[in-house]
């Protein structure tokens, strides 16, 4: 789904609080299938707050009136997943942006982290974490 606010997310708006997350957070497969009925409950489009794509999930401030019409909602935050890793049934958390908006109203990369989480039981300070193996020798001719 495309952030209608920011049509590139991987480029943040001015005032925007962007932070990677490393190493990145693991959702294990029980969580991440609670997250997502969770979220997919709660969606934008009909009277929920959450936005979920397979590779992004943005929390706006209201529901929306209907599909693609704002209504005047505000973006919060987005965070971004990678489904399927590290392994299949797994999602992996690795940025995570809180907009001018959002920060103004309190909210942190935690705080939006744990209200996605939360639906699957964890938080963001209790997920598991990505091995980070040692970086590779640089490739010589």
């Amino acid at each position: 789904m495309t952030d209608l606010r920011n049509p590139n997310p991987a480029r943040p708006a001015p005032g925007e609080i962007t932070e990677v997350v490393r190493p990145a957070a693991i959702v294990p497969e029980e969580s991440a299938r609670s997250i997502l009925v969770e979220l997919a409950l709660r969606d934008v489009q009909h009277g929920g707050v959450w936005q979920a794509g397979p590779s992004l999930w943005s929390r706006w401030d209201r529901p929306w009136n209907g599909t693609e019409n704002l209504a005047g909602a505000e973006l919060i935050g987005r965070i971004h997943v990678a489904y399927g890793t590290p392994t299949r049934y797994e999602i992996t958390v690795y940025r995570v942006t809180v907009t001018a908006f959002g920060a103004q109203l309190g909210w942190t990369v935690e705080t939006l982290c744990d209200e996605a989480l939360g639906h699957g039981g964890l938080r963001l300070a209790d997920c598991p974490r990505t091995v980070m193996g040692a970086t590779p020798q640089p490739f010589r001719f």
